[in-house]
């Protein structure tokens, strides 16, 4: 089974003690189980979060069935994930270029070593 990368990136609000909080919350065993499975029943196979200073990237491998709107539809759908949603939503703040609403935004990836000569 082949699996395809997003890459996304985010800001957090810039101020240590809620950077320091965010992290806290993302700590192994920190996510709401039922956050952790709607990741995974998604068809989300891994995922990372990195961060230098405020701005975050994410980067997702997922499987043949991913969907992107699949996942956001069952978010929408999931009391959990709402709050879960609502509560990150005190520590981020959108990039310059997203539209209203937008959190995540996806990168475009410009290199590749196993493309070069």
């Amino acid at each position: 089974m082949k699996s395809v990368r997003h890459c996304l990136a985010l800001d957090l609000r810039d101020d240590p003690a809620l950077i320091e909080r965010y992290e806290a919350w993302h700590a192994p065993g920190a996510v709401p189980p039922a956050v952790v499975r709607s990741i995974r029943d998604a068809g989300i196979l891994a995922m990372e979060i990195w961060r230098v200073e405020s701005r975050l990237f994410m980067i997702m491998e997922v499987g043949p069935d991913f969907s992107p709107e699949a996942k956001a539809a069952a978010d929408m759908g999931s009391e959990d994930v709402q709050a879960w949603e609502r509560l990150m939503w005190e520590f981020q703040q959108p990039l310059p270029s997203a539209v209203d609403g937008e959190k995540w935004i996806a990168m475009r990836r410009i290199f590749a070593l196993d493309e070069q000569p």
